[in-house]
């Protein structure tokens, strides 16, 4: 997954580790990735957020009155949530759409608009952060000056494959092929870190 990253967004996950680590958390959640997203060197995405009204200490306070602090070991492996890898599937699409072949903290962001369940979407809307505005502000950061929007519609609004047995294949396919890729790598990952023999073990 990391080779698509640029360095803004391999920032955001390894704050984003960071953030679990410190809460005792035995897990990486939107809510992590969203504290990582707020770290000042993820470049536009914490630009965005600051512009929106949220801080790092809001975030974080928010964070520990929704879920409380962990009693993970520090060293413990924290494996993504369901919805933490939806937001990384989802920043793909986004990248994708923009015309990137990297993914970048902003697109990191916009998955996290996107998926609309997680701890880090709950904090976006109890902070009154109008999220609408938010991604109209990241879209005009990666597009820069003078640039016009991109013609491609967000996936919500296209057109869904017709139903039936002769149903066409939706446009998006290919994203899906490389989603699934990155969904069976991610998968593996965990497992190789779960199977791997702990400290003085034979």
């Amino acid at each position: 997954m990391l080779e698509r990253f640029a360095d803004t967004a391999r920032r955001v996950v390894v704050h984003a580790q960071e953030e679990a680590r410190a809460l005792e958390h035995g897990h990486i959640g939107t809510e992590h990735l969203l504290l990582g997203l707020l770290r000042g060197d993820t470049d536009g995405a914490a630009r965005a957020l600051d512009a929106a009204g949220l801080t790092l200490d809001t975030a974080r306070g928010d964070v520990e009155e929704f879920v409380g602090r962990g009693t993970a070991p520090p060293g413990s492996d924290k494996p993504f949530t369901a919805r933490a890898k939806k937001v990384l599937e989802l920043s793909l699409r986004e990248a994708l759409q923009s015309g990137h072949d990297y993914i970048r903290s902003e697109h990191v962001l916009l998955g996290l608009i996107r998926e609309t369940e997680g701890t880090g979407a709950q904090i976006l809307r109890r902070c009154d952060v109008d999220t609408a505005d938010l991604r109209r502000d990241v879209m005009t950061f990666l597009r820069g000056p003078g640039e016009p929007a991109p013609e491609t519609p967000p996936l919500e609004a296209q057109p869904p494959a017709r139903e039936g047995p002769v149903a066409e294949r939706p446009p998006e396919t290919a994203i899906e092929r490389r989603l699934s890729a990155i969904e069976h790598r991610l998968e593996r990952i965990e497992r190789l870190l779960r199977d791997r023999p702990g400290p003085g073990s034979a």
